[in-house]
């Protein structure tokens, strides 16, 4: 069973897409929802879930996989039963965005590469793949299509840069259609560009499933 999700935005009768909110370590829906009131106005309706303890897997992303096993699997199947508990809501994959900041987007990256499908598309904010080697990204371009916005800082004190341009190649590979964009700083932030960027591919992915 997945945790509650806690919801705001459109009501989901008019929504044209739903978002999933992932949080990063030691954050909660709360933080998630703040940084969406960041963003500019979009039909869409946000559903975030809260990991067990704030915590997604125990250890760094860049430590082997194995290593934040089984907490990793467990909430990859989280995520994926949330996705489902949305396909009930009225929002298939295709209607469907993904995003995570910090750990959460570290969590979506490795829940996409390891298993892409395809999504009405994809911000990950300050994240990258898990493990210390790249997944295997299989050949059938599965996420052909999908509007990717990558964002993260030079300097961050926890993603290294090139694990987020690394991941933004992979999802490349697979098919996506990347917007990736790496500030100057220090800081372990989300900056107003990337509020921006993520509301511009939520406009446009609404409006692509617009009826009007």
């Amino acid at each position: 069973m997945p945790p509650s999700l806690v919801e705001w935005g459109t009501p989901a009768d008019r929504a044209e897409l739903a978002v999933l909110a992932v949080h990063g370590r030691g954050q909660d829906p709360a933080f998630m929802r703040a940084t969406a009131h960041r963003f500019g106005s979009a039909p869409v309706r946000f559903f975030a879930p809260e990991a067990e303890g704030n915590t997604w897997y125990p250890l760094s992303f860049l430590e082997p996989v194995e290593r934040n096993q089984p907490a990793l699997d467990r909430s990859s199947r989280i995520l994926e039963a949330c996705i489902d508990r949305l396909a009930q809501a009225g929002f298939d994959r295709r209607r469907v965005v993904l995003w995570g900041f910090s750990q959460g987007a570290c969590l979506l990256s490795h829940v996409v590469l390891t298993d892409p499908r395809p999504v009405a598309g994809l911000v990950l904010f300050t994240g990258g793949y898990i493990g210390t080697a790249p997944p295997p990204v299989p050949g059938d371009r599965a996420l052909h299509g999908v509007p990717a916005v990558v964002r993260s800082i030079e300097d961050d004190p926890w993603v290294p840069r090139h694990r987020v341009e690394d991941t933004a190649a992979l999802l490349r590979q697979a098919g996506a259609q990347v917007d990736v964009r790496i500030d100057p700083g220090t800081e372990h932030i989300i900056t107003a560009e990337a509020c921006a960027a993520a509301t511009e591919l939520l406009k446009a992915a609404a409006a692509e499933r617009s009826p009007g």
